[in-house]
């Protein structure tokens, strides 16, 4: 697949929405980070483990699945043993001890030069944790060239100097100020390193509703993570923390997932500053083709899963360390101590090619996210609409670039949710399962997906569990439109 829309994403979107397309990998290959979730029953079926639906997944998002080459090469690491491999000795001796931490039994098992963490049956769900919060994963694409008998290419690091060449030109900063990672959640594992080693045994803030792993790495990973959802609550409650006690640093997302609200930076940043607190903010919503947080992160850690890469078939991330931070040194200094370059060369091959056609592939994004959002809140049969441009809409427009736009990701919540958004979700005739930034269209019931356990926590935080998320592909704008008529469409309407 190259820079431009991949060919078979029109037959994806036309067709991996059917029911039979159940568990199948999208886009279909080998490598997708995404799997179909076609009806609203199956999302739950998956949430609740039900064979129906387990049974049938194969590849879905890597955190959260585990690729049948991943297992294969466990298995060859701890044949008949509850194992999973990791890209680094160090990051195994991390995983050993946060499952041993858990009071489970955990040992580093070797072979062949690369290493995975072994436990028992009671270890494994610890260790799940591990992979899925750090994301210090081993990618399918090392895992099929570990079983084969490959090591990384002698091209490697060719190729990820020239991927921290083109970040280093989104982000206006050198590509050494560029530090990679196999995840996005990866890159904010790094970022929360930096600034506990920088502040040892001091607490983490999160403001606005966390997208769910960035807050429990903090939880289970940090010191402790205190979260501050309410964002127009957010500067008199930040001033009272600080009051309160020193904090590790303070995480925030531009926008928000799924409620797409963000903190204004404008007024945060110079509150933190004062106490010497580092902001780390997660762009991989709004993009570095959208806004410039320059002149407020210390850090940004973003994905390149999403946009950067739209055709949803290799994971990365990336940290920035922002030159404009008057922190930059000491940040810069914290995250090269103990980086490991362990984004695989395959996959930072794919990376570097489609980011050549990021930022055109994103300013498409942009004209049918604004579209699309513009339409649905003017339906009649929306009781709810969260885009950019209308949810805190000063705070983005504090950060958005001259030129830039508000994204391609709109959450919206039907009249009568409870009833209508299990029957409109199985109507649309798009790609449904997780993930975002896709060059198909892709959906999902983003609550329900992302905290099927603490339904009620999220209500409790604003976030209704019927909602439903829509990533605005780069198909026809009327096209889409189409396919979301005809969903939203009452009975006999």
């Amino acid at each position: 697949m190259g820079a431009n829309p991949p060919n078979d994403a029109n037959r994806t979107a036309a067709e991996q929405w059917k029911a039979g397309e159940l568990g199948r990998p999208l886009p279909p290959d080998t490598h997708a980070v995404s799997f179909a979730l076609p009806k609203w029953a199956d999302v739950v079926d998956y949430e609740e483990k039900r064979p129906r639906v387990v049974e049938r997944v194969r590849t879905g998002y890597p955190r959260f699945v585990f690729h049948p080459l991943v297992l294969e090469l466990a298995a060859r690491l701890a044949p008949g043993v509850a194992c999973l491999p990791f890209p680094s000795e160090l990051a195994a001796a991390w995983a050993a001890e946060f499952v041993r931490s858990a009071g489970h039994r955990a040992e580093v098992v070797r072979r062949a030069g690369w290493q995975g963490v072994a436990t028992d049956a009671e270890g494994m769900n610890a260790l799940k944790h591990f992979w899925q919060h750090t994301g210090l994963i081993v990618s399918s694409r090392e895992a099929e060239d570990r079983l084969a008998g490959r090591g990384a290419a002698a091209e490697s690091e060719e190729i990820r100097a020239s991927l921290r060449g083109q970040l280093a030109g989104f982000y206006d900063c050198d590509p050494a100020d560029v530090f990679l990672a196999p995840t996005g959640m990866a890159a904010i594992f790094e970022a929360l390193r930096a600034v506990r080693a920088r502040d040892p045994g001091r607490r983490t803030v999160q403001l606005g509703f966390p997208y769910v792993d960035t807050f429990k790495l903090q939880e289970r990973l940090g010191n402790g993570g205190i979260l501050l959802h309410q964002l127009e609550q957010l500067e008199v409650e930040l001033r009272g923390w600080l009051e309160r006690e020193r904090l590790a640093g303070c995480f925030c997302e531009i926008p928000g997932n799924p409620l797409l609200g963000s903190a204004n930076l404008r007024r945060i940043s110079p509150i933190l500053r004062r106490h010497g607190v580092p902001l780390i903010a997660d762009d991989v919503v709004a993009t570095p083709v959208n806004v410039d947080l320059s002149g407020h992160a210390d850090l940004i850690a973003t994905s390149l899963t999403k946009y950067i890469v739209g055709s949803a078939e290799a994971m990365g991330g990336a940290v920035i360390c922002n030159p404009r931070s008057p922190l930059r040194e000491e940040l810069k200094g914290r995250l090269a101590t103990g980086h490991e370059e362990l984004l695989w060369g395959a996959d930072a091959r794919v990376l570097d090619r489609q980011a050549r056609g990021f930022p055109e592939r994103m300013a498409r994004h942009n004209a049918a996210g604004l579209e699309i959002a513009q339409r649905l809140r003017a339906h009649p049969a929306i009781e709810r609409v969260w885009y950019p441009k209308w949810e805190f809409s000063e705070a983005f427009e504090a950060v958005r670039k001259p030129g830039g736009g508000w994204g391609a990701l709109i959450t919206f919540l039907p009249r009568r949710a409870a009833e209508r958004s299990p029957v409109i979700y199985d109507r649309l005739e798009f790609c449904k399962g997780p993930s975002l930034g896709t060059v198909f269209t892709l959906v999902c019931p983003f609550t329900l997906l992302a905290h099927y356990t603490e339904l009620d926590w999220a209500e409790a935080c604003g976030v209704p569990r019927n909602l439903i998320r829509i990533s605005v592909g780069l198909e026809p704008v009327e096209e889409i439109w189409r396919r979301l008529e005809r969903a939203l469409a009452e009975p006999g309407g």
